[in-house]
């Protein structure tokens, strides 16, 4: 019976790969009222041991865009604002193989905001206008929970994650990060 327990991971015990990977957000905050997500790029690359056949353990930095976004219209005036947040994460996870390439994720990430910037267009009779300015009282670290899936084939891995925000994203608010993040990399051997 234990001869016929498979082997899950795709490399070897005491294997480091690195993937640099590029891919998707779906940002938000929660607790904002009539806010839609903000679509942006993620991009970085990422370090795994495995550790036994079932478990690897990875950590890595990667470029997230994130924020929000808020339309509605007003007395024949189009408005639009985009809050952008962007952060440097470094998603610290375990990593079981359920079956082969397949796997299940779980972690903490710290995240160091590197954009704070608020957009505001206003649209009218045709006219656009755009300001830029800073959002205010933005914490320079965020903290928040990896949740998610990966399949590996041939070294390429695509990896599907939610972005649990545990911590709040400015002092004066209860608003907390939440992104879906899609990304597809490529695993070198060192």
């Amino acid at each position: 019976m234990l001869s016929s327990v498979a082997t899950f991971a795709q490399h070897a015990v005491g294997s480091i790969t690195l993937q640099p990977k590029v891919g998707i957000n779906t940002a938000n905050v929660t607790d904002a009222k009539d806010t839609d997500p903000r679509v942006g790029l993620a991009a970085g690359l990422e370090a795994e041991y495995q550790v036994t056949d079932l478990l690897s353990l990875s950590a890595g930095a990667i470029y997230s865009q994130q924020g929000y976004k808020r339309d509605w219209s007003e007395n024949r005036i189009d408005y639009s604002i985009t809050g952008k947040l962007d952060y440097i994460n470094v998603p610290i996870l375990a990593n079981v193989y359920v079956t082969k390439g397949l796997a299940v994720k779980l972690g903490v990430q710290p995240g160091f905001n590197v954009t704070a910037k608020l957009e505001h267009k206003e649209t009218a009779a045709g006219r656009t206008r755009k300001t830029t300015g800073d959002v205010e009282g933005v914490k320079s670290v965020d903290f928040s929970i990896p949740v998610g899936l990966s399949y590996e084939y041939a070294n390429f891995q695509l990896d599907a994650r939610y972005n649990w925000g545990v911590s709040k994203v400015a002092d004066d608010d209860d608003e907390k990060n939440s992104v879906f993040q899609i990304t597809l990399g490529y695993k070198f051997k060192l």
